[in-house]
């Protein structure tokens, strides 16, 4: 009797063990099923990345707590990442801000071109992000003045009372050869080592769901452990995280105490939705609270762009920056990631909050950013830095200016000294051209009809003028709020291209390239391989290797568009 029972309790078990491994089998196709609908051109590689630290990236990943990760991500988004080269992204839903490319203006008709300066350099790693994955970038991600200003030019310190030094060169333009291409130049001036002013850094750390990715939230750690050897026992940092880790993470705290600073940065973890407002407040309130007097006071808002909680419109978030920077603190933005990034609206956000904004892909451009540019993007030394040219409508038929779409300002802007503008940080380079038809060309220009009540009327000087253009900057010192003018004539004369300076032809090389990915109709039959032949004469020294990084990618740009 006993071993019949025994017989049905085994035999039992071994149908409940069968049918387990039935459902567990199940659960393995159809997770598998999922991943295979996962299209190839979604699949985003680590950028920037050597191998060995993207396997030990991903051998993190596999051993870090569940707490760690997005609660959002589903078996198909991590299951096998260990033996991938490369991450699946679930939904693309990049955001990028459209760009109307500026055109052509009559010189009679409209005389002023004004703008804000712009050293962002987020649309360039941007881009070089897309190339390396082997797509070409979307044309909205191309912003050709953030492009040109990535890269550092070979301008004379500034020698006078102004912060920075003004360099202007025209040649003929390559891509209308028919055109010319005007070359402006700022050079901020250096910083004083010897007297440095201490800085007060607040870190707001984006650790939401969406900042799980190994490029995202591990990156950024890594990215701020960098930046520790480059400060000094005067600087302070605090830490405050929104989502995941809620709150002051680390209040401020003297920078020579790394052990303490990298605890708090270890102890970041992804989780939950992004209150990005209430985290922006805090943040403010920190450095605020910590402020030093004539010193660099600067929140630093590292994220993925995801705000979806609270003040979450861009609206909402520009208005509340504006607000914050009437305490003169300054801020950073460092975009992470991909596959959700919000690319507009933290370009909005940075210009509103007397900013800059960077894009890491990688742990190579975290160096560049926090490491070796760290006193260049971190100093500020001319806030409110506008230019005004004015051309000579006996020299100009019509001219645009390239790139700076998202800076333009009214004419009537360049005296209001109530308008924001951009900042230039200490040694940093600025670079603007401006494409013109010389006067007498029979290329047609969009003209308004003339006006009814009043004549335009050219000045009987300008025609024997030798003058084709004036410069004219305002910008605020530090502990102003009235702007200084500078006024630079500038003479018509032209050298040839090959002539010309390293630096012109290599920021023409640059704007070609932006333009040849915006597919723009200014650049007539510019080529890729026009392109390279003339960066590739103006790599100069490049010590850092990032011209020569540009030839490779433009390069790999060539084969894409095969």
């Amino acid at each position: 009797m006993k071993a019949k029972q025994y017989s049905k309790r085994r035999l039992f078990i071994l149908h409940l063990i069968t049918l387990l491994a039935f459902f567990m089998l199940m659960v393995m196709a159809g997770c598998s099923k999922e991943l295979a609908r996962v299209p190839k051109k979604q699949i985003a590689p680590e950028i920037n990345e050597p191998v060995d630290d993207a396997l030990t990236e991903r051998e993190e990943y596999k051993a870090a707590p569940m707490a760690s990760r997005s609660m959002k991500m589903k078996c198909e988004n991590y299951a096998g990442a260990a033996d991938m080269d490369y991450a699946p992204v679930e939904h693309n839903t990049e955001e990028y801000d459209h760009i109307s490319e500026n055109e052509f203006k009559s010189a009679v008709q409209n005389p002023l071109s004004t703008f804000s300066i712009d050293v962002d350099t987020a649309s360039y790693s941007n881009v070089r992000r897309f190339i390396r994955s082997n797509q070409l970038p979307p044309v909205d991600s191309v912003r050709i003045e953030e492009m040109i200003n990535y890269f550092t030019y070979d301008y004379p310190q500034p020698a006078g009372k102004d912060p920075f030094s003004v360099t202007t060169e025209m040649s003929l333009c390559p891509w209308n050869k028919e055109n010319r291409l005007i070359h402006i130049g700022l050079q901020g001036k250096k910083l004083d080592y010897n007297n440095l002013k201490p800085s007060n850094l607040v870190f707001l750390v984006d650790s939401s769901g969406s900042m799980s990715d190994t490029n995202k939230l591990p990156l950024l750690q890594k990215s701020l452990k960098l930046m520790l050897s480059g400060l000094s026992s005067r600087d302070r940092i605090a830490i405050v995280a929104y989502a995941g880790s809620a709150g002051l993470v680390l209040p401020s705290t003297p920078a020579t105490k790394k052990e303490t600073i990298i605890a708090a940065l270890d102890r970041l973890m992804a989780g939950g939705s992004t209150a990005g407002g209430a985290g922006i407040e805090l943040a403010y309130k920190v450095a605020k609270e910590n402020l030093i007097k004539d010193g660099n006071n600067r929140v630093i808002l590292c994220t993925d762009g995801d705000f979806n909680v609270g003040a979450s419109s861009t609206g909402d978030m520009v208005r509340m920056i504006e607000e914050k920077r009437k305490d003169d603190i300054y801020l950073t933005i460092c975009g992470f990631g991909m596959g959700n990034y919000k690319d507009g609206r933290m370009e909005q956000i940075s210009n509103a909050g007397n900013g800059n904004y960077f894009y890491i892909d990688g742990i190579r451009e975290a160096e560049k950013v926090f490491v070796h540019d760290l006193r260049a993007n971190m100093f500020t030394i001319a806030k409110d830095v506008k230019i005004q040219i004015e051309f000579n409508p006996a020299k100009v038929k019509a001219y645009r200016l390239v790139g700076y779409e998202n800076r333009i300002l009214a004419k009537e802007d360049f005296n209001n000294d109530k308008k924001d503008a951009g900042e230039l940080g200490a040694g940093h380079t600025v670079t603007a051209l401006y494409e013109i038809i010389p006067a007498g060309s029979k290329q047609p220009v969009n003209e308004s009809d003339e006006l009814k009540y009043q004549k335009t009327v050219t000045a009987k000087n300008s025609s024997g003028s030798d003058e084709i253009m004036t410069v004219k900057l305002r910008y605020k010192p530090i502990k102003s709020d009235v702007s200084t003018l500078i006024v630079i004539p500038v003479k018509d004369t032209v050298v040839a291209l090959d002539k010309s300076s390293e630096n012109f032809r290599f920021s023409a090389a640059v704007a070609g390239f932006g333009m040849v990915l915006r597919d723009s109709q200014f650049k007539k039959d510019l080529s890729l391989d026009d392109v390279l032949t003339l960066a590739k004469s103006s790599r100069g020294k490049d010590s850092e290797g990032y011209r020569s990084e540009f030839i490779e990618l433009v390069r790999t740009c060539a084969l894409l568009k095969k």
